[in-house]
């Protein structure tokens, strides 16, 4: 699929912003004060700043609105739900912290795990996609929900869990793409079902189905090269997991700190790229590209 820039910085950064807003809320750290609003601006900031990014996306932004009336079905209207519920509930939370100096645990809590609960109901948008065989699979959740809390554990300053749960992490996602290389061809979609012919016999492209490109193509239908993907996946391991956790096994530094998550931040947007790059819709059957 296109790789769109504004997925794929709502992707990154709304998924660290909840983690910290996590972490924030189940007490791992507890500012007061102007700590607590430093703090807590930093998780907005990038939550919030995600959220607005996936928007630009939309064809028609100005109707992002009904997408909240849809919850029942879909996950999209989901996801705005519990982001609403999740930054109302911490910013009450953080209001304590900021103006009275005190913790309300309970509130912390159910904003923290409605945090996560956004990270997931974005995850299950891509999971339940049957059209994109590489996302329909537990790993797809999994990876969103081990960034999200390794990544806000890392700029909440958890070092051990941090390290933890972003070797987890790196293994994890080593394993989701040897799987998920395989998953399109093991979801027996073919030509022939795609284009609702394989009762005629064998089907073939011979032509396009029209002479130039439309939506579906634009959208849906990308190609990566294998030496390239391959080269980028060890870029992502190595930008988004390996380094970080090295930088974090060493002696406290500031700049240490500071290298790790920017080390993080920048292997996870090659990852959403590549996320999105291989993942292979089967409309490409339709049009012969697969």
């Amino acid at each position: 699929m296109h790789p769109a820039t504004s997925v794929i910085l709502f992707n990154t950064f709304s998924g660290l912003g909840f983690g910290l807003l996590f972490w924030l809320g189940m007490g791992a750290i507890v500012p007061t004060g102007a700590g607590a609003f430093i703090w807590f601006a930093i998780a907005y900031v990038f939550a919030v700043g995600g959220l607005i990014a996936s928007t630009f996306h939309l064809g028609h932004p100005e109707r992002a609105l009904k997408a909240f009336s849809q919850w029942r079905t879909s996950w999209l209207s989901r996801e705005g739900v519990c982001a609403v519920f999740a930054l109302i509930t911490m910013a009450i939370y953080g209001a304590g912290l900021v103006f009275a100096g005190t913790r309300l645990g309970l509130i912390g809590c159910i904003g923290g795990i409605a945090s996560i609960g956004v990270v997931l109901t974005t995850s299950m948008i891509y999971t339940q996609m049957k059209t994109v065989p590489r996302w329909r699979h537990w790993t797809t959740p999994a990876m969103y929900l081990v960034l999200s809390v390794g990544g806000g554990a890392l700029l909440a300053g958890q070092v051990k869990i941090a390290a933890v749960l972003l070797l987890a992490g790196g293994i994890l996602q080593m394993f989701a793409w040897g799987s998920g290389d395989m998953r399109f061809k093991a979801s027996g979609t073919t030509m022939a079902s795609a284009t609702g012919l394989g009762h005629i016999g064998e089907v073939r492209a011979f032509e396009p189905p029209h002479t130039g490109t439309n939506y579906l193509m634009r959208e849906f239908i990308h190609h990566v090269g294998r030496k390239h993907a391959d080269q980028l996946r060890i870029i992502t391991i190595g930008l988004a997991f390996v380094l970080p956790v090295v930088l974090l096994l060493l002696p406290f530094s500031h700049i240490f700190a500071a290298l790790a998550v920017l080390s993080h931040i920048a292997g996870v947007l090659t990852l959403r790229w590549l996320f999105f790059a291989q993942a292979e819709h089967v409309v490409g059957l339709y049009y012969g590209k697969r």
